[in-house]
């Protein structure tokens, strides 16, 4: 069984999304090994290594380095870390979700690299700002791309020979428990109905003016939102006695969210950083059957605007949630089965099925080598002017003394709230 050895910027605990759905279904096919970004520790450094699911084991660096992310400090304590999760006699496969961790390519002697480019983190908030750069250089060595929607297939098709889109998916099965209406989460039983909910990251891709807009339309209206506060001040978040934020949940109790919810919002500003997203959760929602409002969310409007309401103004989408809560059975019947005919030719477990079939049949290029030589990348790539004296691919001096710690069990419940 051949050896993944994955490169993310998200951590497996924190939320469920297109790696966690990806890996665990490769993983009946190879041994993949997660490297996390580095935690902060004071003291020696050590890897902490844990098996999360069968032939998943996820590896966490904790390191004195203060600068967070695949930083360029950190690149002298992880690259003897790496190394020895190297599977003996073995040339893995190497999988980055994350650009920012190419410098730890080349002592892996690759088999096949693969990029699965699931957002434009360029766009989002406080980017690295060597990411560009490193992502530029990730694309000329690449094996395989693929990209998590048409909007980013766009624009990274014609940077590379051999991308191919691969939109999120569903897990029909999963959010299917949300169709028992009556088993819907306790934690929203005081809020009364009609609910209109939310679940995902609350960062700066939600707009917080819209869903205060929602809830000002209608007292009566209970605006339900789940998930973590991330990268923006709870305390700038709306305040109304019709708006419930209930937190970080895990992937498991989003059927129970749903099943007690009269209509879903996917109320996404409009900006840099929502420019190339494809939210798994509209076919989450359309799992749940139940009526969807979007703002126009490029990866949402072109595929299934015949089925998701598409507020293009703030009016339009508080008319559309009216609607949505006026429906007619006929309306609702029609709904339900364009819904029924998108989700039942998606699943999670056919997009791994592919690009297992276009890993398996890809013959390696070994490009990395380029990367041994940091003037052949820095030649080739422009370089923005903020970035001009950072060397993407420094090497290693003065390595500290490292080591490792075995984590025995799974897991906490991993959270499921993406984009």
């Amino acid at each position: 069984m051949s050896t993944i050895i994955v490169f993310c910027h998200l951590r497996w605990d924190f939320v469920f999304q297109r790696p966690q759905h990806l890996l665990t279904r490769l993983a009946k096919h190879y041994k993949i090994v997660m490297v996390e970004e580095p935690i902060h520790h004071d003291g020696d450094s050590f890897m902490k290594i844990r098996e999360v699911a069968p032939n998943i084991t996820v590896c966490q660096p904790h390191t004195p380095i203060q600068q967070p992310g695949f930083h360029d400090d950190q690149l002298p304590i992880l690259q003897p870390m790496i190394a020895e999760l190297m599977p003996e006699g073995e040339d893995p496969i190497v999988w980055f979700y994350t650009p920012m961790a190419l410098p730890l390519l080349p002592k892996l002697h690759a088999s096949v690299v693969v990029y699965d480019c699931m957002d434009e983190l360029s766009a989002f908030k406080n980017p690295p700002r060597q990411l560009l750069q490193r992502e530029s250089a990730l694309l000329n060595i690449a094996d395989l791309v693929f990209t998590g929607g048409p909007s980013l297939y766009e624009a990274k098709r014609t940077r590379h020979a051999n991308a191919h889109c691969f939109p999120s998916s569903v897990d029909a099965k999963h959010f299917a428990h949300a169709l028992e209406r009556a088993d819907s989460h306790p934690d929203q039983a005081h809020i009364p109905h009609p609910r209109l909910g939310f679940y995902g990251v609350i960062d700066e891709r939600l707009d917080t003016d819209l869903v205060a807009k929602v809830a000002d339309a209608n007292p009566d209206w209970q605006i339900v939102l789940v998930g973590p506060v991330v990268k923006i001040d709870p305390a700038q978040l709306p305040q109304r006695a019709n708006l419930h934020y209930l937190g970080q949940r895990t992937y498991d109790e989003l059927p129970k969210f749903l099943a007690g919810w009269d209509v879903c919002l996917m109320p996404f500003a409009l900006n840099e950083a929502t420019k190339f997203i494809s939210p798994t959760k509209v076919l989450e929602y359309m799992a749940a059957e139940l009526p969807i409002v979007s703002t126009a969310i490029r990866d949402v409007e072109q595929p299934y605007g015949e089925i998701v309401a598409i507020g293009h103004t703030y009016e339009e989408f508080v008319a559309h949630c009216e609607a949505a809560l006026k429906q007619s059975p006929e309306q609702t019947a029609q709904m339900v089965e364009r819904m029924r005919k998108v989700v039942a030719n998606t699943s999670w477990e056919n997009t791994a099925s592919r690009m297992r079939a276009l890993i398996d049949s890809t013959t390696p290029s070994h490009n990395f080598a380029r990367l041994t030589a940091a003037d052949t990348v820095t030649d080739s790539i422009p370089v923005p002017a903020a970035a001009a004296k950072v060397n993407p691919l420094r090497t290693p001096v003065n390595v500290p003394k490292v080591g490792a710690m075995l984590a025995s069990g799974g897991s906490a419940a991993a959270v499921k709230l993406d984009a």
